[in-house]
């Protein structure tokens, strides 16, 4: 018998049909199980959007400077963090009721607004002005859910102090200077990044749906991983040559084998018996998705300097593109520990993987050169790490008896 909790159960029922908060799960399967709603999957697409604007900062330079680099990464992280947000809160509440909706509504005008303005930061308010209203819509969510349960205020006593505190200083950066604007910012970031850290023990009484959250950051994750392959298929010209079409071919070898390792680790389901509050899980995906899209822009930006008729990469290039990909292989051993202790051969596969790319990204100058041995190098780790997921997969099951 399919049972959905509810979290305005035990309130009169006049206040729980006026608040219109329902259990975090309106759309569950057999097993109680809580699955992505249309709503959320269009926010998805949106905010995947607002990251592929902060990606074409970088515009068709192959040689952006650190700084420019630097600008990028902390745009990602605000856009990110604005998605990660919504999603904490639709995997404990999630009414989906006509205000829900509306409400949501208007944080995807505030993400629009985001979108249009990583172009011109600091100059513009768009940016600040699109993630007070994400954030602030996030705020009044809470509001709403707070009086359904003690367990609803137990957990929005955290975000509202933390997040509100933030929302504050990202209001306050309107009245100051453009060129001091990102000086607040990074205040208001750090809490609240800090925030579900503090709270964690309040937070981890009321644990995150173990499927609900990695499913949503995996759907994330790939279409994250769609944006990065679209910037390498725009590389493409229209009417490619035979060598162009070969050179495409192994710069699509890397993103597929990056989806053909993420799928299987999300399938296996190794990081969802010790989620608890989420915050371990979800800030690794931050520089994960990151490196992804800066990897599809170095792709990109190898493909067209080969339709030009350079034959070697400059330095610049090849150190972002060993970076992104070392960066993947990091965060991807972090989600990895998160369900089990690393083997000395999971180490030594992250190992491998680090090191080879490093070497290929310093030495090798030539581009079709660097784009084969790159290929075989991602390959061979893919093939190694998803050999050893299903050997744990099989050991935790034997051992679970599941």
């Amino acid at each position: 018998m399919r049972r959905v909790r509810t979290v305005g159960a035990g309130l009169p029922g006049w206040l729980a049909g006026r608040l219109g908060v329902r259990g975090p799960a309106p759309l569950t399967d057999e097993a109680g199980h809580r699955h992505a709603t249309w709503l959320e999957l269009f926010l998805d697409v949106i905010f995947v959007y607002a990251l592929a604007a902060v990606v074409a900062r970088l515009g068709s330079d192959p040689t952006p400077s650190p700084t420019a680099v630097l600008a990028v990464c902390g745009l990602f992280l605000v856009v990110q963090w604005a998605w990660l947000g919504q999603l904490y809160y639709d995997t404990r509440f999630d009414p989906d009721d006509l205000t829900h909706r509306l409400l949501v509504l208007v944080a995807l005008v505030g993400a629009g607004a985001m979108t249009l303005g990583v172009d011109e930061v600091p100059e513009s308010a768009l940016l600040p002005v699109g993630y007070l209203i994400v954030r602030g819509v996030l705020l009044l969510l809470y509001l709403r859910a707070r009086p359904t349960s003690p367990r609803a205020r137990t957990v929005t006593s955290v975000y509202l102090v933390g997040f509100g505190l933030g929302w504050l200083i990202w209001l306050v950066s309107l009245a100051v200077p453009p060129a001091l604007r990102p000086l607040l910012w990074s205040a208001a970031m750090v809490i609240e990044l800090a925030t579900p850290w503090v709270g964690r023990r309040r937070l981890e009484q009321w644990p995150v749906d173990s499927r609900h959250l990695p499913e949503r950051v995996g759907q994330f994750t790939i279409i994250v991983l769609g944006s990065a392959l679209a910037s390498l298929l725009f590389a493409v010209p229209d009417h490619p040559r035979p060598y162009m079409i070969v050179t495409a071919g192994l710069a699509f070898v890397v993103p597929a084998a990056v989806w053909w390792v993420y799928t299987t680790f999300v399938t296996v389901n190794l990081a969802t018996t010790r989620l608890r509050g989420g915050q371990a899980y979800t800030y690794l995906h931050i520089p994960l998705g990151g490196a992804l899209l800066l990897l599809g822009w170095s792709l990109g930006q190898a493909v067209r300097l080969l339709d030009r008729g350079a034959s070697r990469l400059p330095l610049e290039l090849r150190l972002l593109l060993a970076a992104s990909v070392v960066v993947w292989v990091v965060c991807g051993l972090g989600l990895f520990m998160l369900a089990a202790r690393p083997s000395a051969a999971r180490l030594a596969i992250t190992a491998y993987g680090v090191i080879s790319v490093s070497l290929i990204g310093v030495t090798v100058r030539e581009a079709r050169v660097l784009l084969l041995l790159l290929a075989a190098a991602i390959v061979g780790y893919a093939v190694l790490l998803n050999r050893r997921l299903a050997a744990v997969r099989e050991e935790w099951d034997r051992r679970t008896g599941g």
